[in-house]
């Protein structure tokens, strides 16, 4: 009865144990991204004229929404342990799907979004679906859907339309309201800010929120951890991946509206290998690729670093052809930083 006492005694003290404000900053996964884009930001407000003029920073800021944008569904499906590397072709294809649908049935545009989006969830959901049934790894998986995506994008569009592009729908009706909904520009203190930063901020705060606050988070970070043992103590995770591979599919249909609607056409061939760019901005805000680890935040951090890299070079007149150097490089630096970051979080525990 003692010992029993003791025991329940000595759990009791463990819970009670406080943690110091360091090692909780040091346990965040996006800590390392966070250090690497100050020191980013410094380094091209040092060396870049105009970098930190406002309308700069609108730019950098929309160059990163549009990665954003698809870079938080993405981390979730990571710290979920998968992948999806048909995430940017399936952009395309939404936006393929909205343009041609509206304009064969010469229909309000509104229901070729409508379309689209039922269209694009179930892409998403037949990756997850395809997943669980077969138990083939994501990679071989989303790289069918990939190559399926690819084909069908460039075959309906010749098919349909005749060329690579798809027709002009911008004189139809509803496009004003779309427009104004996926690519319009709004104005702050003089500054223009494009509406794809409210998207953005929008989808973080909610992945974060599903991450933190939700029973649907612990499932992601459990089935990322160890999927057999999830599975053991009742996480439903066949839901869980589908759901997730759903959340890239509505990720990518926002993204694939804002593409349509910022112009009036859309290529077919565009897309492709834009999915690297997503995985990798999760990476570096912090998500391991082994799964169950990883945030929201993190890939929104990874995001704005692939933003200010790629504008702070413009700025600096620098050659862009040394932007796949830089970010090779920035790849690397962030993953070693976080590998350190967190073997020091262990550490001090």
């Amino acid at each position: 009865m003692s010992a029993t006492a003791n025991r329940a005694e000595a759990v009791a003290d463990e819970r009670l144990l406080r943690t110091s404000p360091l090692r909780k900053l040091l346990a965040r996964p996006e800590l390392g991204s966070v250090v690497g884009a100050v020191a980013v930001f410094v380094f091209f407000a040092v060396i870049a004229d105009g970098f930190v003029r406002a309308s700069s920073l609108s730019t950098v800021l929309y160059a990163s929404s549009t990665i954003g944008i698809m870079a938080v569904p993405v981390a979730l499906l990571m710290i979920g342990g998968e992948f999806d590397l048909s995430a940017g072709v399936m952009v395309t294809s939404s936006a393929l799907l909205s343009s041609m649908f509206s304009y064969q049935l010469t229909a309000n545009v509104w229901v070729g979004v409508g379309v689209s989006l039922l269209v694009t969830l179930a892409i998403g959901a037949f990756n997850g679906f395809m997943l669980t049934r077969t138990r083939l790894p994501s990679f071989i998986i989303t790289l069918g859907t990939f190559l399926m995506l690819t084909g069908m994008n460039l075959g309906f569009t010749k098919l349909i339309d005749g060329t690579v592009s798809t027709k002009t729908i911008g004189d139809m009706e509803g496009f004003p309201a779309a427009h104004a909904v996926f690519a319009s520009t709004l104005s702050v203190g003089g500054v223009d800010f494009k509406i794809t930063i409210l998207w953005w901020l929008a989808l973080v705060a909610v992945a974060s929120w599903i991450l933190l606050r939700t029973r649907t988070g612990n499932w992601i970070f459990a089935v990322g951890g160890n999927q057999d043992a999830a599975r053991a103590v009742g996480v439903p995770v066949t839901r869980t991946k589908i759901g997730l591979y759903m959340g890239v599919a509505l990720g990518a249909w926002i993204s694939g509206q804002h593409l349509l609607f910022s112009f009036d056409a859309v290529q077919s061939g565009e897309g492709v290998g834009n999915e690297l760019i997503y995985i990798i901005a999760a990476v570096i805000g912090g998500c391991l690729i082994t799964g169950g680890y990883g945030s929201a935040i993190g890939s929104a951090v990874g995001a704005l670093l692939f933003g200010m890299t790629s504008k702070g070079i413009v700025f600096a007149e620098w050659n862009p052809d040394w932007f796949k150097f830089f970010l090779g490089a920035m790849l690397l630096l962030a993953t070693l930083l976080n590998a350190w970051v967190r073997k020091r979080a262990e550490a001090t525990t």
